[in-house]
C-alpha cells in the first residue's frame, strides 16, 4: 500500500469548516465519524453559510414588496447577493445572473430562451440535466469521446455540418462520474470559428475550481447552491442577457413586469423577467456566501483536495481487483472525483457496506450519466458472487454501475485512509454483513438500534 498523507493538519488549516464537521454515524461495533465523499451530489453547508441563514431568517421582509425597514434591508442583501454570484462566474458588465431551483432548472430556462432556429450540441457524456432539456431545438449529440483530440475534431466536424441560424454548445467543466476536466478553452475556440456559443455545466466544476466567464469568452454557466456548500433549492443561470431578454418569461408572474393593463403586459429586461413570484431570498444569501467562502479560500481548497484525490486515486489503484474508470487517462486534470469497481462485487453491496461497515458514504449506479457509465463499463458485464460472500448470490447478472468517491470540505486526510482500508477489506474479504435487494438497491442492516423516526423536524 502507497504512503498516507503526510502533515494532515497543516493541510487542513486553511479549509473552511462545514456544518457536518463532527457528525457521527452508526456502525455495527458503535459510532464514528461520518466520512464523506458524496460531494459531487451533495455538499453539507458550511458554517459562514449558516451563519448568514440565520441572519437573514432572524428578520427578513418581502423581497422589492414593502418599504419597512426588514423588507429594505432584505431587498439589499437580495440584491448584493446577486453581485457576489455574479463575481464568483466572473460576469462581464452585460450579463444577467437569473437565480433558478437547481442546474437542471437552469438549462431548461437556457432552452426556453433560445431562438426557434438554433441547433445544440453536446456529447453523450454528460449529465442528464444537461442532455435532455433541450428536446423543442433540433440537437446533435457526439459520441463519447476516446481522447480530448478526438473530442475536439468531432466537435469541430459537428459544428461544420450545422446549418442553422445559431447554434448553442454545451459541455460539462468536469465530469460528474470520472471527475476530468474538459478543455474548455479548446471547445471555446472550436465554437467561435464556427459562430456557435458555449454554456458550462459548472456543477461540479464550481466547488473545486475558478470560473471566469470573461476571460474565457464562455456566453453561460450553470450551477447549484447544493454543490457549493449552501442548502437546496437556489441554482443560477448567468451569462448573456440578448436572448434571455428576448425570450417570453420562464416564469410569468408578480415581479416579472413593468406594467400589466386590460390591454398589453410589459415584461422587465434582465434577470426579473425570469424570475416570477417571491423569490427564495434565504437561498440566495446562503449561495453568495458560500460563493464568497470559495472564493476567498480557493488556494488552500485547491492544494487541499489535490492531495487528497491523489492519495486516494494512488491508494485505491493499488488494491488488487479494484478498477479505476475515466475517460481520458490518468494524464488529464481532475478534480476530486473517482468512479471504480470491485471484481466480484456489485457497486450497490460495496456502496451499502462502505457505509453500514464503515461509516463511510459514496454513491453508486449511473450517477445521471447512464451513457458515459454504460460506455466505461462496457467491458464489464457477467457474474458476479462465485460463492462465500456474504449478501451476493452465486450466478446474478451484474449490474452495469460503478462506485463514486468525491470528496471535498467535509473529507478529513483520515477518511481518505479509511476508505483506502475498506475498500480492500471489501476487495480481499467481501461484506461482513448480510445485504438484501430492495427495489432498484440494496437494504441496509440496521446497525442504529431502535429507529426514532424519520421526521427532521
Amino acid at each position: 500500500m502507497t504512503a498516507t498523507l503526510e502533515a494532515p493538519a497543516a493541510l487542513c488549516a486553511g479549509v473552511p469548516a462545514t456544518a457536518t464537521d463532527g457528525l457521527q454515524v452508526p456502525v455495527p461495533n458503535g459510532w464514528i465519524d461520518y466520512a464523506n465523499f458524496d460531494h459531487a451530489a451533495s455538499t453539507p453547508a458550511l458554517r459562514s453559510v449558516m451563519a448568514a441563514v440565520e441572519r437573514v431568517v432572524s428578520g427578513y421582509g418581502s423581497v422589492h414588496r414593502g418599504n419597512g425597514h426588514p423588507s429594505r434591508m432584505t431587498s439589499r442583501g437580495y440584491d448584493a447577493a446577486r453581485e457576489e454570484v455574479g463575481r464568483f462566474v466572473g460576469v462581464r458588465d452585460d450579463d444577467h445572473v437569473v437565480f433558478t431551483r437547481n442546474t437542471t432548472d437552469a438549462w431548461n430556462l437556457l432552452s426556453h430562451a433560445l431562438p426557434q432556429d438554433t441547433t445544440v450540441v453536446a456529447f453523450a457524456s454528460e449529465h442528464h440535466s444537461t442532455l435532455l432539456p433541450w428536446g423543442a431545438h433540433r440537437t446533435v449529440t457526439l459520441g463519447v469521446p476516446a481522447t480530448v483530440a478526438d473530442g475536439i475534431r468531432a466537435l469541430d466536424a459537428a459544428l461544420g455540418a450545422v446549418t442553422t441560424q445559431h447554434c448553442l454548445v454545451v459541455v460539462a467543466g468536469a465530469s460528474n462520474v470520472t471527475g476530468e476536466v474538459w478543455p474548455i478553452a479548446e471547445i471555446v475556440a472550436v465554437a467561435r470559428r464556427h459562430g456557435a456559443r458555449v454554456a458550462l455545466d459548472a456543477a461540479q466544476l464550481a466547488p473545486h475550481r475558478r470560473i471566469d466567464l470573461a476571460a474565457w469568452d464562455v456566453d453561460y454557466v450553470a450551477f447549484s447552491g447544493h454543490k457549493v456548500y449552501a442548502p437546496y433549492g437556489t441554482g443560477v443561470l448567468a451569462g448573456r442577457g440578448d436572448w434571455l431578454d428576448t425570450a417570453a418569461p420562464y416564469l410569468p408572474g408578480g415581479g416579472a413586469t413593468v406594467s400589466v393593463t386590460a390591454s398589453e403586459v410589459v415584461w422587465a429586461i434582465g434577470p426579473e423577467r425570469h424570475e416570477g413570484g417571491t423569490p427564495n431570498v434565504v437561498g440566495t444569501v446562503a449561495l453568495a456566501a458560500a460563493c464568497a467562502a470559495l472564493q476567498e479560500h480557493r488556494a488552500d481548497i485547491a492544494l487541499y483536495e489535490h492531495a487528497l484525490g491523489a492519495r486516494l486515486r494512488r491508494g485505491l489503484a493499488a488494491i488488487p481487483g479494484v478498477h479505476l474508470h475515466t475517460l481520458f487517462g490518468s494524464a488529464v486534470d481532475q478534480v476530486a472525483v473517482v468512479a471504480f469497481t470491485v471484481d466480484g462485487l456489485d457497486a450497490g453491496v460495496v456502496s451499502a457496506a462502505l457505509s453500514a461497515e464503515y461509516g463511510i458514504g459514496v454513491r453508486d449506479g449511473r450517477f445521471c450519466a447512464h451513457r458515459l457509465v454504460d460506455h466505461l463499463l462496457a467491458g464489464q458485464s457477467g457474474t458476479v458472487g462465485a460463492g462465500g460472500q456474504s449478501g451476493m448470490p452465486s450466478g446474478r447478472p451484474r449490474e452495469v454501475a460503478a462506485v463514486r468517491a468525491s470528496l471535498g470540505l467535509a473529507t478529513r486526510p483520515h477518511h481518505v485512509e479509511r476508505l483506502i482500508a475498506a475498500v480492500a477489506d471489501l476487495a480481499t474479504r467481501g461484506p461482513a454483513l448480510r445485504y438484501v435487494r430492495s427495489g432498484a438497491g440494496w437494504e441496509l442492516p440496521d446497525v442504529s438500534g431502535p429507529a426514532t423516526g424519520a421526521r427532521l423536524w
